[in-house]
């Protein structure tokens, strides 16, 4: 049986100042009329039921996000003490899923993806369960790249290929992390690298029998936090836990290591909406070109990404390229060539002393 985990613990730091630590980017309108979470939900409910459907947030987000989402059972929000990156998120839910169903396939995707269309998406998980029933395999989704980004990482395929679906399946050769500009130009002529979409699907003996043997202490841990469910000291064996665990991605601890992995070639259209220069892909702009959500007049405005909202009123004059965010106590002005930089910014504010506003 198929089930879902939604990794929902990020901060989303690169959306600030409209994302803070209370309210990230996956509890955020950013397109259309639901939260980025709500939409990744409804995008999966009706192939897998809600009760097959499970969140891993932080414990200062679970409240938030069991709120949001009514539909989802309160106990399969899955509350992390503090954040040791996606190898421990992903552990900590194939361990409790395994003691549910031992034979559970996983679909492990993130809270904040824009993926169209969901029927398409849907199809592909369903090919995924398929190979992951069959076979020990670990499998990941790759994006056909459209420009040479320096912001995502990229996976090698190998040359044989099967079709099962009507989807592409390799083997996998390599994961590369964020490259250079030179390197991602020379990756998107070769046709042979995706982009590493972060979405997953295995049964949950498989990812917990390759943790076993790439990352044992985490193993160990899990095994502890196993015996542990459903008694009374559960917290407090997470909290111990996750307290020793190593903060590394499931990519590098796991993916760029193991030998059974494939990659299937996605055709639906993916956006990590990781930057505030998404809005501006994923929604339409005027006749200046600038994307507007609130109230904006000026003239001479052109290129320009400017959030607000319905209250107070945004003005420019010879204004173009630039981010302009305005909440009720931060205002903000960027570049859009240095929107990376937004990061940086927050870290800067903490050394500052204004940590209130992030």
């Amino acid at each position: 049986m198929l089930y879902a985990v939604i990794m929902a613990g990020g901060s989303g730091t690169r959306f600030w100042p409209w994302s803070r630590k209370k309210m990230p980017k996956q509890l955020l309108k950013i397109t259309g009329q639901e939260t980025m979470i709500k939409q990744t939900v409804d995008r999966i409910i009706d192939e897998i039921p809600p009760e097959n459907i499970y969140v891993v947030t932080t414990s200062t987000l679970a409240e938030s996000i069991e709120q949001e989402l009514s539909q989802i059972p309160a106990k399969n929000i899955i509350s992390e003490p503090f954040g040791r990156n996606t190898a421990a998120c992903i552990g900590l839910a194939a361990t409790i899923i395994s003691k549910r169903d031992s034979n559970a396939i996983m679909a492990v995707m993130t809270a904040d993806h824009i993926i169209e269309p969901p029927d398409l998406f849907l199809k592909a998980l369903k090919c995924a369960e398929e190979l992951a029933t069959e076979k020990n395999t670990l499998i990941t989704f790759g994006i056909k790249p459209t420009e040479p980004s320096v912001n995502y990482g990229y996976i090698q395929r190998k040359e044989d290929v099967i079709n099962r679906q009507d989807f592409l399946v390799y083997d996998v050769k390599c994961f590369t992390e964020k490259p250079d500009r030179i390197t991602a130009e020379n990756f998107l002529k070769s046709g042979v690298y995706y982009w590493n979409s972060g979405i997953f699907v295995w049964s949950v003996n498989t990812i917990l029998e390759n943790i076993k043997a790439l990352m044992p202490d985490l193993y160990q841990g899990l095994e502890r936090i196993g015996k542990s469910l459903e008694t009374p000291d559960e917290p407090s064996v997470i909290y111990h836990e996750y307290g020793r665990f190593d903060n590394i991605s499931i990519d590098y601890g796991i993916m760029e290591k193991a030998s059974n992995v494939k990659i299937i070639a996605a055709d639906f259209t993916w956006d990590d909406v990781g930057s505030w220069l998404a809005v501006e892909r994923l929604n339409k702009s005027d006749e200046n070109g600038n994307t507007i959500l609130g109230k904006h007049c000026g003239f001479n405005t052109q290129g320009n990404i400017i959030i607000g909202d319905n209250e107070r009123l945004i003005t420019t004059i010879n204004v173009s390229d630039m981010i302009i965010v305005n909440t009720k106590d931060v205002t903000m002005v960027c570049n859009k060539n240095s929107a990376e930089d937004i990061k940086k910014l927050t870290e800067l504010l903490k050394e500052k002393g204004y940590s209130c506003y992030i």
